[in-house]
């Protein structure tokens, strides 16, 4: 083995012994949360509704809902799913974190409230970000682990590749009746070949999440270096009115106003923001239920509800399109159901990956000392035998 081919090799040994377990993790709960849409319709009935021939209650009616159902709460999110799915209004109350409400969108009616934080999935999701560690500590731990899984990725390729042409078909197949070791060697490579390009992109769409220079580099990539200023101006009050008050209210008008200029979304998120000093509601409309990378975005002004701000899909950049797809792209889900199987074998190869390594690292060093065992018995027995008599 050349010099170079040596140091590629323990590069992505060594790599891997680092970020083992991490990947294993990362990749794993990926897999879980894949279909966690799907395992949650099928499990729970308060994620559907049924059909009315009538409009959604207006953000300030389900909010004064919730309120009457638990005081403590005061939503700053309300989302429309869609017309046979429930509204979901979102509240941080202090220490008990924040709480989801679902309501009935035509009645009001409150079928169910959970604490956030006590959703499998979304302990699941905060494992797969974060792996429960304070998130600006378990991001970086996570971002920089998969940084790495996508070098060690690289380095097997090229370790791996054939050499000779007449080698590639053995290569690209596992060799099922052969002894596990093999076997497991070929899961380890061959699959590991099979899955990396799908690995790749979702590696990059996850440190898109954790690192900012990921998701400035996608934009400023599919921008081709070309700045939009329309994307990145900051959005405030303008208001002098700041006790003005009128018949309807802002969030009401505010997503009555998206529904009419985007007449085919399917989800509305409200969002009413009662923290900072900006001064406004926002609303996105979303072509499609549960898909994130397709939206019209609003602003208003909270006090007098002029609209500030608005963003359609088709005149967002490339860049900024393809940095609102990550989320559907990372799950899958941009590729509806076949999307989400891809995503979910690319990640469960990824979690193999690992473990198969570590066998067959375990094996070289097993017969390696074995090797270093006979020669040492070898070489004593051969001592004997030529020993001259005193």
């Amino acid at each position: 083995m050349s010099p170079l081919k040596k140091f590629i090799l323990f590069c992505h040994r060594w790599l891997g012994f680092i970020t083992g377990i991490i990947v294993f993790i990362v990749s794993i709960t990926g897999c879980i949360f894949c279909f966690q849409d799907e395992i949650q319709d099928a499990i729970h009935s308060y994620r559907n509704v049924t059909v009315q021939n009538k409009p959604y209650l207006t953000p300030s009616k389900l909010e004064a809902f919730v309120k009457a159902n638990h005081p403590g709460a005061d939503p700053s999110y309300i989302y429309y799913y869609g017309k046979d799915r429930p509204a979901v209004a979102l509240s941080n109350i202090g220490k008990e974190g924040f709480y989801s409400t679902y309501l009935n969108p035509y009645t009001g009616q409150v079928t169910h409230e959970e604490r956030l934080q006590s959703n499998f999935f979304v302990i699941v999701e905060y494992i797969h970000l974060y792996l429960l560690l304070p998130p600006a500590i378990g991001g970086v731990v996570v971002g920089t682990s998969v940084l790495l899984f996508v070098v060690i990725m690289i380095t097997g390729i090229i370790l791996w590749w054939p050499k000779r042409k007449t080698d590639r078909k053995r290569s690209f197949t596992i060799k099922w009746n052969g002894r596990w070791r093999r076997v497991n060697y070929d899961l380890h490579n061959v699959l590991g070949f099979y899955a990396t390009a799908i690995a790749l992109i979702l590696a990059i769409t996850g440190l898109s999440i954790s690192f900012d220079w990921v998701r400035k580099g996608i934009y400023n990539t599919g921008n081709l270096g070309r700045q939009y200023a329309h994307e990145k101006q900051i959005v405030k009050s303008d208001s002098l009115q700041k006790g003005f008050t009128s018949s309807i209210p802002v969030a009401d008008r505010a997503l009555a106003i998206a529904q009419q200029r985007s007449p085919n979304a399917q989800m509305f998120l409200v969002y009413m923001d009662k923290v900072s000093a900006a001064g406004t509601i926002g609303v996105t409309a979303y072509a499609k239920t549960l898909h994130f990378y397709n939206s019209d975005t609003y602003t208003f002004d909270k006090y007098t509800g002029k609209l500030l701000h608005y963003l359609p899909q088709q005149k967002k950049s490339p860049g900024l399109k393809l940095n609102e797809m990550n989320y559907d792209i990372h799950v899958g889900q941009i590729g509806g159901l076949t999307g989400k199987i891809i995503a979910f074998l690319a990640s469960l190869i990824c979690a193999s990956l690992p473990v198969t390594g570590l066998i067959i690292w375990l094996g070289k060093r097993n017969k390696s000392k074995g090797k270093k065992i006979r020669t040492a018995v070898h070489h004593k027995t051969h001592k004997r035998q030529t020993r001259v008599p005193a």
